[in-house]
């Protein structure tokens, strides 16, 4: 672990195992799924110890404080030292992982356009005088 140097922000969020691959925390970037103090970056910023990162993961927004910088891959154990997940953004998993705990959300499961044996199945469902109108 490096106290100090510079690193790019793209490396520190692959190093602190955010995101699996530097690629994937470089595309996030360039996506605007990652800010450094509210402010959109390129991966090439610098990451510096005391900057409050907000990133994106799918539904999950993680608010982090840099504490170190690592541009190298580090063990998981030292990997969580480089950060500090602030108390609202634990309370907004805690939450999350508690709704999501008492039932999936319905239009999860809707992946997009009925298929034509999903159609057919809604039609008959629906009774003969749905065939007619078709």
């Amino acid at each position: 672990m490096q106290s100090e140097g510079r690193v790019r922000i793209d490396k520190w969020l692959w190093a602190a195992r955010i995101f699996k691959t530097r690629t994937l925390a470089a595309d996030a970037v360039d996506l605007g799924r990652v800010r450094i103090n509210g402010e959109r970056i390129k991966p090439a910023r610098e990451a510096r110890p005391g900057d409050r990162v907000e990133v994106q993961l799918g539904e999950v927004r993680l608010d982090l404080v840099i504490r170190a910088l690592s541009g190298s891959a580090v063990p998981a154990s030292t990997a969580q030292q480089l950060y500090e997940e602030t108390a609202d953004s634990r309370m907004r998993r805690e939450m999350r992982r508690e709704s999501l705990r008492y039932g999936a959300e319905p239009a999860r499961s809707i992946k997009g356009r009925p298929t034509k044996r999903d159609g057919r199945a809604l039609r008959s469902a629906r009774g003969p005088a749905a065939d007619e109108r078709d």
